[in-house]
């Protein structure tokens, strides 16, 4: 049965990427998949838990490069929530999992958000002494200018809303101390950003390279391994799922090089892995 996943560290030449988990989801699977029946899914049992709930891991990634600390996304934050008709979703665990790896958040230069959904932006601020104030207070916070325009217009529609950065949490912190960033800029030594639009209008992965190697940081662009052998099961909160499937597919084409590892926050079991041939379709192998 899938479990969330633990903390995992792996290294990519000179670069060292550590996983960080703050907790878990455990989501009705038609709700999150519409549109899959239960035969579909008797065919993969191993993504779901005793409950029959896909589980989705919820945390962020750590990158270690060139004597840099950036963060790429902040999982979900302290919270319990159990949200109708999906589940309940827990966090609380990322910065006691972040100082185990020795760094504090006064050592974070630079945090990256691959999107604002309300799962990878719960550490943004906390509260000390009274006050609000940016967890990461010293770090540069970095994203795509299209993502920060869509959450600040009036168009995302009910259930992208119910998802969305917090006004006092998320938007009025980061309101003087976001830059934009772009297709292909370079981040930190051997960290580049790529568009990957679809699940939101201004959602990015990152290429960590280092001599021959490199890692992929999905964000959101897969929440399960499934994906990899149902390419047409798009989740509920893609905004624009024929774009989001373009992007899948991209990007599970630049998976099927060898010397390239996998990385995504929700999956179940294991967040790094490999996509393996098999008989003429993907396989992913998690890295244990």
């Amino acid at each position: 049965m899938a479990q969330p996943a633990s903390q995992k560290q792996i290294t990519v030449g000179d670069v060292r990427i550590t996983y960080l988990p703050d907790g878990h989801g455990r989501i009705d699977k038609f709700a999150m998949f519409p549109g899959t029946t239960p035969e579909g899914w008797r065919l993969h049992p191993e993504w779901l838990d005793e409950s029959g709930r896909v589980v989705a891991s919820i945390g962020g990634f750590l990158i270690q490069t060139g004597g840099r600390n950036v963060l790429v996304d902040t999982g979900y934050g302290a919270h319990e929530v159990e949200f109708p008709g999906f589940g309940p979703f827990v966090g609380g665990r990322f910065l006691q999992n972040l100082a185990t790896t020795g760094v504090e958040p006064r050592d974070i230069d630079t945090v990256i958000y691959t999107h604002l959904h309300l799962d990878h932006i719960g550490w943004t601020s906390r509260i000390v002494n009274g006050n609000r104030e940016l967890t990461f207070s010293r770090a540069r916070h970095l994203l795509m200018s299209s993502e920060w325009d869509f959450w600040s217009g009036p168009d995302q529609g009910p259930l992208q809303s119910a998802l969305g950065p917090g006004l006092e949490e998320v938007r009025q912190p980061l309101e003087n101390h976001t830059e934009f960033i772009r297709d292909g800029q370079v981040i930190a030594p051997g960290v580049n950003v790529i568009a990957t639009p679809g699940h939101t209008p201004g959602h990015l992965s990152l290429v960590v390279s280092s001599g021959a190697e490199r890692a992929i940081i999905l964000g959101d662009v897969m929440h399960c391994p499934v994906q990899f052998d149902e390419a047409d099961w798009s989740v509920v909160f893609d905004v624009d799922q024929g774009l989001a499937r373009r992007t899948r597919d991209r990007v599970m084409r630049e998976l099927e090089d060898p010397s390239t590892v996998s990385a995504d926050g929700h999956f179940a079991d294991a967040v790094f892995g490999r996509v393996m041939p098999a008989q003429g379709k993907r396989q992913w192998q998690g890295i244990p």
